[in-house]
């Protein structure tokens, strides 16, 4: 399907990465390059892969492998030096800042390692928070609720994070994902600072949550234990494709 150009992404954002059971993401040759003085770090060299919709996608491989970087590329959090990414045929190259911005305010949800809650809120104004700057309406303050009880937390929403624990802390981060209703979740290591049984709960959370709201799952992890054979496997070694399985 040929790529359609974007005049306005603010006013037609919703047909471009409208909701839809084909979603997925295609990376084309996608290079990434760190300049620190006079060294060049090439994060990921050439990197072609795609990720299904609706179903969980792992990205895995050693540290220095390149998969936090493919994922914030994924994210619009950074943009290659070469290569497009393309979301639903759509590619992010051709989005300006603003519209940019929108992408990943609207359809991509992010849950990172270290939670990144905001200590002076408690969980239900840390779900709010993405939407604090334009007015929480009405029904955005009862979806975070409903959001908060859905994820076992519908009796600490008045809790700070330093009142939680790392367990319940990533889930508010979850539910904080969730509330844009978004296409896509990214998650880099949303398990690393968790041990193994809480570990498996914010997995059940996410699988859960990913059913039931229809979403696209890609995660950065280093432990394999999470994962299901129906899952799709990109793995990375020096920031090339090591191997890929569909399934595992």
């Amino acid at each position: 399907m040929p790529s359609v150009v974007v005049k306005n992404f603010e006013n037609v954002k919703s047909e471009i990465f409208a909701e839809s059971d084909c979603f997925m993401i295609e990376v084309r040759d996608v290079a990434k390059i760190h300049q620190s003085g006079e060294t060049e770090v090439r994060a990921l060299q050439g990197v072609s892969c795609h990720f299904p919709g609706q179903r969980f996608s792992f990205i895995l491989g050693p540290s220095g492998s390149g998969k936090s970087t493919l994922l914030y590329l994924l994210g619009a959090l950074d943009v290659p030096s070469a290569g497009e990414i393309f979301v639903q045929n759509r590619s992010l190259s051709t989005l300006n800042n603003n519209e940019r911005d929108t992408y990943r305010r609207e359809k991509v949800g992010f849950v990172f390692q270290n939670f990144n809650l905001l200590k002076n809120l408690n969980a239900l104004e840390n779900v709010l928070a993405p939407f604090l700057p334009l007015g929480v309406s009405i029904e955005q303050k009862k979806e975070a609720k409903e959001l908060l009880e859905q994820v076992g937390l519908g009796h600490r929403i008045t809790h700070r994070p330093s009142q939680l624990s790392g367990g319940e802390q990533q889930r508010v981060a979850i539910a904080r994902a969730l509330l844009k209703r978004p296409l896509l979740i990214l998650a880099d290591e949303p398990t690393g600072e968790l041990d193994t049984r809480t570990g498996e709960e914010i997995f059940h959370c996410l699988r859960d949550m990913s059913e039931q709201y229809k979403t696209t799952v890609v995660i950065v992890t280093h432990d394999e234990r999470y994962i299901r054979e129906t899952d799709h496997i990109l793995r990375l070694r020096d920031g090339k494709i090591a191997a890929a399985d569909q399934p595992l």
